[in-house]
């Protein structure tokens, strides 16, 4: 419970109302919601409770938190060619590298 696991929480409105939705990256199925952001995560920290006493106890593999150190900051993405063109010429436009414009474009 004391490992550094990724916790997401989500503000929501949906057909089911206004409500906060937490999971665990790592832990596949592990998730939980709340009426405010605390009980969200107050009530995702009981699910993690639960989802590892139930891998326990039939011997299942738990995963181990992800940590920065398991990442480079890089990876390979294969577009269209005529992305590839709209976003350079975007790019220039900005003023910037293709990498940089990428980087924007990927974190809005």
């Amino acid at each position: 419970m004391e490992l550094p696991y990724n916790v997401t929480i989500q503000e929501l409105h949906d057909e089911s109302g206004h409500y906060f939705y937490a999971r665990v990256l790592e832990l596949d199925g592990c998730q939980s919601h709340g009426e405010t952001y605390q009980e969200a995560y107050r009530n995702i920290r009981e699910a993690m409770e639960g989802w590892l006493e139930v891998k326990l106890e039939y011997g299942d593999v738990i995963p181990e938190p992800l940590t920065d150190n398991a990442f480079s900051g890089r990876f390979n993405l294969r577009i269209p060619k005529t992305l590839h063109k709209r976003l350079v010429v975007e790019a220039e436009k900005e003023g910037i590298s293709l990498n940089q414009y990428a980087q924007y474009k990927l974190s809005r």
